[in-house]
């Protein structure tokens, strides 16, 4: 599975809407980088924030998740409470087409601050707004930025076509919106 360059995001964001909005270019002007860079693209955060509290001292069940665990916060800025997780979602909506399998890392800007930033492989035929976790490894508060770069995806396409698609599968996060919660 070879790695998409540029021009082939580039080309698929245009002509499919693989990432809208498209932002074509590495943008910098005093934030945390995002936009199509040589071999990915820079996805942004956008400024909807469910910080994760233990007040009610839940138990945290991917089968049975409490969402009275999570506190929303709209804001330019959020800050992520030592050893704890803000689940956020990218500013660009995806398109994945059924050739392509989608891998996600952090960027380092917040990974040298102890930031991690969590998301699954986004697989052939999904869409959506990726939901991000970032988890503060640190004893200290930490800040996301909104609007700002958060994730690198990675574009890894097949020989061919996949024989069944996430939408083929009827997945249950297929044309998520906003922060979306785990589901069963």
């Amino acid at each position: 599975m070879p790695v998409m360059s540029d021009r082939w995001i580039r080309e698929k964001a245009l002509s499919e809407q693989m990432i809208t909005p498209f932002e074509d270019g590495q943008r910098k002007n005093g934030t945390i980088s995002y936009g199509l860079s040589s071999y990915g693209y820079d996805a942004r955060v956008a400024d909807e924030f469910k910080i994760f509290t233990n007040v009610d001292s839940a138990i945290v069940d991917p089968k049975d998740f409490n969402p009275k665990s999570f506190v929303d916060r709209q804001s330019d800025i959020c800050i992520v409470p030592p050893n704890s997780f803000v689940l956020a979602r990218t500013v660009e909506y995806f398109r994945i087409p059924n050739d392509v399998l989608v891998i996600c890392l952090g960027k380092s800007t917040y990974a040298r601050c102890g930031i991690i930033v969590n998301v699954t492989p986004l697989e052939p035929g999904w869409e959506g707004h990726v939901t991000l976790e970032f988890s503060n490894t640190t004893p200290l508060p930490a800040r996301v930025y909104a609007n700002e770069g958060a994730c690198q995806f990675l574009f890894l396409q097949g020989n061919e076509p996949c024989e069944t698609t996430y939408a083929d599968r009827a997945g249950k996060y297929m044309g998520q919106r906003g922060v979306t919660l785990p589901k069963l």
